[in-house]
């Protein structure tokens, strides 16, 4: 009897802290880009990255460049990268305003995050 009491005791433990989140998560928060949001990026803009506080899931991400409303290209982001960084490569874009927008699931499968970097690419600089 016993037995059956200690080890229902230790079932609904294991189950608890198997369903129950930890709480000291880090939330997803980015650390730096490139470009830089809001600046202006002079000679080659090729080069697309943003850097994170923690790993996350370079295949359930990506990179989106757009001007205005229009697509300019969608960019799958590399393998080799480092874990918590999301970087890309494409020709360089002509002069223009542009919009970076990403989309990343940590590698845990936690919640989509979504954020854009506005830039301009000015040849004159």
């Amino acid at each position: 009897m016993v037995l059956r009491r200690s080890a229902g005791f230790w079932l609904v433990l294991a189950s608890v802290l198997i369903v129950q989140p930890m709480a000291s998560a880090e939330e997803l928060q980015v650390m730096d880009t490139g470009p830089v949001n809001n600046g202006v990026e002079g000679g080659r803009t090729d080069k697309f990255y943003v850097r994170f506080n923690q790993p996350v899931d370079h295949i359930k991400s990506d990179f989106v460049i757009m001007r205005g409303n229009q697509v300019v290209q969608v960019l799958q982001p590399r393998f080799e990268a480092e874990p918590n960084t999301l970087f890309a490569e494409r020709s360089p874009l002509p002069p223009g305003n542009y919009t970076l927008v990403w989309t990343v699931k940590t590698i845990e499968g936690r919640p989509v995050a979504v954020g854009d970097i506005d830039f301009k690419v000015d040849s004159r600089r």
